[in-house]
């Protein structure tokens, strides 16, 4: 089989997934609203999805470590995610949804990031760049957000579970013709994942980029409502994801020629320069079209952070453990930093509204920039798998 054709199938998966990733992320805050919650229940119901995820990260990546596959526990995660997403749609009542989330969360939040660390190794095993694999999930997000919100302008909000279905059963047929990671060690013990945890520059680097990740969070959380809050449409939320997922695919594409020229922590500490301007900008809008004409700055941001981060942490991660240590770094990420985000960011918004809250983004984007520089500098920014071997 060739290279492209052992390819295709994750590809498309990853194009798949953050289609049905872009509708939950783009339009649930939307959804919610509609179903008649405000912006502080929305948060609960948003943060959720993170608490969920805090627990189902590290278990479905211990799983995957445990039995030698990434396969069999996508497939078992995405036929989660099919028959809870209708039993949670179906919810009205705001105690229902909260439950009903936390179990369809427990399936979805992790097929993200085991998808991504199926990306890692397969680039790995064929020696081509990460980005070009992960690209095809930003194309998917951005596809679907431009054309799903097009849809739901015109036959309403209210029937999101339609593509949202169509989308995750199209992920789980291809799955089937996945290539699974080969690993010829033996299966991971539980007591190995505290030489993670254990690992001082691991755990730093988690606590600084929390600060970043945070505020990612709430704009993934509140753009929505704060371009309807600034007399937006739900067409013009979907343009807006659409424009800043286009540009993060092109980074993604491109990475491979341009990544490996310095240490992964000088693009972070460059994304986290971007977000500080970023979200300081977006406090002073008062026409949601220069939200999408800004969204190029998305792709600018997330994308140098997000691939950055997860090769740095790559480094830190013995290869035994690298399902369990990825999806440790995704429930920070997106766990713990999306639970303060979507409660701190519901609050803000419904309190103060949405300038209030990309200030205080802009601010704290602007702190963890700093401190990631400081990390940086001392000895632990530079630590690798080899060097943490010999201590």
């Amino acid at each position: 089989m060739s290279k492209s054709n052992s390819l295709t199938p994750l590809k498309m998966l990853l194009f798949s997934f953050h289609a049905t990733n872009t509708i939950i992320l783009s339009y649930l805050p939307l959804y919610l609203k509609y179903k008649g919650l405000n912006g502080t229940e929305i948060g609960w119901v948003l943060a959720v999805g993170p608490l969920a995820s805090i627990v189902a990260q590290p278990f479905w990546g211990y799983m995957s470590d445990k039995y030698k596959t990434v396969k069999r526990i996508l497939q078992i995660c995405i036929v989660g995610l099919l028959i809870t997403s209708v039993l949670f749609f179906q919810m009205d009542a705001l105690i229902a949804i909260l439950l009903m989330g936390a179990v369809f969360y427990f399936f979805v939040t992790p097929i993200g990031a085991l998808g991504d660390s199926l990306a890692q190794r397969r680039a790995d095993d064929l020696g081509i760049s990460f980005g070009t694999i992960r690209m095809w999930g930003s194309v998917g997000f951005a596809t679907s957000s431009l054309v799903i919100g097009e849809i739901l302008t015109r036959v309403g909000i209210q029937y999101m579970i339609i593509p949202y279905l169509f989308f995750g059963t199209i992920a789980l047929i291809v799955t089937f013709r996945l290539t699974d990671v080969k690993v010829d060690s033996e299966p991971v013990q539980l007591k190995d994942v505290t030489t993670i945890i254990k690992s001082k520059p691991f755990v730093i680097f988690l606590l600084f980029i929390m600060l970043l990740s945070i505020t990612h969070r709430a704009n993934d959380s509140f753009m929505g409502l704060y371009i309807a809050q600034l007399g937006g449409s739900e067409g013009l939320v979907g343009l807006a994801w659409f424009v800043g997922v286009l540009t993060e695919a092109a980074v993604f594409a491109t990475a491979g020629f341009w990544f490996k020229k310095y240490h992964p922590l000088i693009f972070i500490i460059i994304a986290g320069v971007l977000y500080s301007i970023r979200w300081l900008l977006y406090s002073t809008i008062d026409n949601p079209m220069y939200i999408v004409a800004l969204q190029f700055t998305h792709g600018l941001s997330f994308g140098l952070f997000y691939l950055a981060s997860f090769s740095y942490v790559s480094r830190l991660i013995p290869k035994l453990l690298q399902s369990t240590g990825h999806l440790i770094f995704f429930a920070t990420f997106f766990g713990i930093s999306g639970i303060i985000g979507s409660l701190a960011g519901g609050a803000l918004i419904d309190t103060s509204g949405g300038g209030t809250l990309y200030f205080g983004m802009g601010i704290l984007a602007l702190v963890g920039t700093i401190l990631l520089t400081v990390y940086h500098v001392l000895p632990y920014g530079k630590e690798s798998t080899s060097s943490q071997k010999a201590e």
